[in-house]
C-alpha cells in the first residue's frame, strides 16, 4: 500500500508541475516604447592632450542589462544628418586600417576613443568638434522586438524607439 501512495504522489506532482498560471506568449509584447530610449548628444574632439579619447559620465546611472548605442555624425545628404554606429573604420587604398572609432561603457559611462597608427597625422575634419550620439536603450525590451531592427541605421533606430529629436539631451 506504500509503495502504491507513493506512485500517486509521484505522478500527482509530475502532473501538477507542467501547469502555469502565468503562461504569456512572447508574442503580446507591445510596440509602445516612447520611454524606453535614452538619447545625449555630445560635441567632443579627440587630440594628443586626451589621449584621442573621452570620458562620457552618464547624467544616471544605467542598469547592467542596457544596450549602448555610440553614433558619429559623419555628414548630412539630401538635408538629414548622417549617423554612423560605432564602431566605424577607415582604411588607407592599400587596404590597412587607417583609424577608427570605438568604444567601451560601464553603468556609469562610455568612453569613445580613436584608435591607429597615426592619429595626430588624422585629418583635423575626424578629429575635432566630432558631434556623438549615445542611445541606451534597455536590452530587455530591444531583444523582444518581433521585427529585428538595424541597430547600423540612427533612423530605423529612432523610429523604432520614438526617438524625438526635440528631446535629445544636448551636453557640452
Amino acid at each position: 500500500m506504500r509503495k502504491i501512495t507513493l506512485l500517486f504522489a509521484f505522478i500527482g506532482m509530475i502532473s501538477l508541475q507542467s501547469c502555469s498560471v502565468n503562461d504569456t506568449p512572447a508574442q503580446q509584447v507591445t510596440n509602445n516604447y516612447n520611454f524606453l530610449a535614452t538619447t545625449y548628444e555630445f560635441t567632443r574632439s579627440f587630440t594628443t592632450t586626451n589621449n584621442f579619447s573621452t570620458l562620457i559620465t552618464f547624467p544616471q546611472t544605467i542598469y547592467d542589462s542596457d544596450m549602448v548605442l555610440v553614433y558619429r555624425l559623419s555628414g548630412a545628404a539630401s538635408g538629414s544628418d548622417v549617423w554612423k554606429l560605432l564602431p566605424e573604420s577607415y582604411f588607407m587604398s592599400d587596404g590597412t586600417l587607417d583609424f577608427r572609432y570605438d568604444f567601451d561603457f560601464t553603468k556609469y559611462d562610455a568612453s569613445i576613443y580613436m584608435d591607429g597608427y597615426d592619429l595626430a597625422g588624422v585629418s583635423a575634419a575626424y578629429r575635432t568638434n566630432q558631434v556623438l550620439r549615445i542611445v541606451i536603450v534597455p536590452s530587455n525590451f530591444g531583444n523582444k522586438m518581433a521585427t529585428p531592427i538595424d541597430y547600423n541605421d540612427y533612423n530605423a533606430v529612432a523610429k523604432t524607439f520614438k526617438i524625438d529629436e526635440s528631446k535629445v539631451i544636448k551636453e557640452q
